[in-house]
């Protein structure tokens, strides 16, 4: 019998120990090492002083009526030969040195090959290739008549999360073979009025609900700079697709650092918008979130920008998105500067990081301190239980979302989802509830932190990107530790809807990448963008190029 609180359950022990849970009172036994490891049960001994009312809704913690900075001018950061950027590839069509078909072509003859390699770095599950060549000669035919639009010839990768016309949305699923869809969602349709090229949908995990990118239903792409690790999740395909350069932007869905994780893991920029600012119909199960936000990864912060600006705004079909307020001004907020910015730093978070991890952070926020940025002390006192109030939320919430599905097709998700699953079915009745009591409490202390203070900044993640063998890629396993050393930070903004950027600033001595994490107030991503450049203009934020890359514009 498989030990339940072992370290990492793999291969034969996890194929022995799942229909053995499912079938016996074992699975009791297992939600109390579940419980345990994830920090749930420490947050039910809370006292009844951290639980507030029942939230009626989940708007963004707002804590400032007005984001109005003045500008220094200095414009964007300076051009880069790697990665390719969205205004690469403005410059290069515009001086006939690249054209758009060619550039498709090329894209997805490279996202093949990848996908041919051993092991795999494939970005793409599904290829939309005649819609993809069709955009791109449009694009082509806009630039010779002077009309192009702002993303106009730019290859994109969505996540299979959302629907792309024409694709079937499966969610990281083996068993999802049904229709493709019949319309874009809204963030797509409005990549393609931008002018963007859709190559196709990029593969996750199952569901998204594990964080570190195995899936036995995906021949799923290893991390690019050590192919021994895992590529982060769950919007895994799209970090690969910037990393490697087949896309400089890519769609990701982020419920719990979704696209944070897999950003700082493949050493690229990544952002996490307000909750609602990208409409999520036409996403996920149907069911809806209150934690899952769509946002870009991408090759700077000017496409995390551009993208944002082309996807942003209200849409009926999603209610959370109904009356935000305009999204203007974000390229303006890239040549802000930082001087009389100030920095939140909570010491207890930043002490749980891995110390390699946490200095690159730290060298990444003294340099925003010396052009001008104050660091100040913060203290968030559920900070530390985010993680376990996440866990409840988002897992509940999909198994919810899940209900008509797991009697049919149950028996066919992955065992790690299986035994996850499994375990969710024996939690308390009221979990639920009093995890959003708890979230109340802790939306409340980050609004009071961020009317003190115009960012926090946290690492993105406690450690680098997880090992794993062939077998534990290719059939899954379960690792409790590596989740929540890959979620530690991210659920303070999903359960508070705040923005959030990560960016990537250095490599550990193993050469895998490390990031740093800004959160700023609900609706200002323009102050995460800023911050974000900035470190970008001085040298300090940059991708970090693999050695699997490719420029399309060479």
């Amino acid at each position: 019998m498989a030990n339940l609180s072992a370290p990492r359950i793999s291969g034969r022990a996890l194929r022995a120990l799942v229909p053995t849970v499912k079938a016996t009172p074992l699975k009791h036994a297992l939600v109390g090492v579940l419980r345990a490891q994830l920090g749930i049960d420490a947050v039910r001994a809370l006292a009844e002083e951290y639980r507030g009312p029942l939230p009626v809704d989940q708007r963004p913690t707002r804590a400032r009526s007005s984001h109005a900075r003045a500008s220094l001018g200095l414009g964007l950061p300076p051009a880069q030969e790697w990665p390719r950027t969205n205004g690469s590839y403005a410059r290069a069509y515009a001086e006939g040195t690249a054209r758009p078909l060619d550039v498709a072509r090329k894209a997805l003859a490279f996202a093949r090959d990848l996908g041919a390699r051993t092991p795999s770095l494939g970005p793409l599950v599904a290829y939309d290739d005649e819609r993809a060549l069709a955009a791109a000669e449009e694009s082509a035919a806009r630039f010779a008549r002077g009309a192009a639009r702002e993303l106009e010839g730019v290859p994109v990768v969505i996540k299979e999360e959302v629907d792309v016309q024409g694709l079937v949305t499966r969610l990281g699923t083996g068993w999802i073979r049904g229709a493709p869809a019949r319309e874009d969602c809204p963030a797509v349709a409005r990549l393609r009025q931008a002018g963007a090229v859709v190559l196709g949908h990029s593969p996750m995990t199952e569901y998204g609900m594990s964080p570190l990118g195995q899936n036995p239903h995906r021949v799923m792409p290893r991390n690019p700079h050590d192919e021994r690790r895992l590529a982060g999740g769950s919007s895994t395909g799209s970090g690969v697709a910037v990393a490697t350069g087949v896309a400089p932007m890519a769609l990701g869905v982020d419920g719990g650092g979704s696209i944070r994780i897999p950003a700082v893991h493949n050493g690229v920029f990544g952002l996490k918008p307000t909750f609602g600012r990208i409409p999520m119909a036409g996403s996920g199960t149907g069911t809806g979130s209150t934690v899952g936000h769509a946002g870009p990864l991408g090759a700077s912060c000017h496409d995390l920008a551009a993208f944002l600006q082309a996807c942003g705004g209200a849409d009926d079909r999603d209610p959370a998105s109904v009356g935000q307020p305009p999204l203007e001004g974000l390229e303006a907020a890239l040549g802000r500067g930082v001087r009389g910015l100030t920095v939140g730093i909570d010491e207890a978070e930043w002490a749980v990081a891995d110390p390699e991890l946490a200095r690159a952070a730290r060298d990444a926020l003294r340099a925003l301190e010396a052009d001008g940025a104050r660091l100040v002390d913060v203290r968030i006192g559920l900070a530390a239980r985010a993680p376990a109030i996440g866990y409840l939320t988002i897992a509940l919430e999909t198994l919810v979302g899940l209900r008509s599905v797991l009697p049919i097709h149950g028996s066919e998700f992955g065992l790690d989802l299986q035994l996850m699953l499994a375990g969710l079915e024996a939690f308390r009745s009221d979990d639920y509830l009093d995890a959003q009591r708890l979230r109340a409490t802790l939306r409340r202390q980050v609004a009071e932190a961020l009317r003190s203070v115009d960012l926090l900044a946290l690492p993105t993640v406690a450690r680098s990107a997880p090992r794993a063998t062939e077998e534990e890629a290719r059939e899954g396993f379960v690792d409790s530790a590596a989740i929540d050393a890959a979620c530690r930070f991210a659920f303070l903004g999903n359960l508070t809807g705040v923005p959030c950027g990560t960016a990537p600033v250095g490599v550990d001595r193993e050469g895998l990448p490390l990031g740093v994490q800004l959160v700023g107030d609900a609706w200002d991503e323009a102050c995460v963008l800023q911050a974000m450049a900035h470190l970008e203009r001085a040298g300090v934020a940059r991708v970090v190029r693999p050695r699997s890359a490719d420029d399309l514009l060479a």
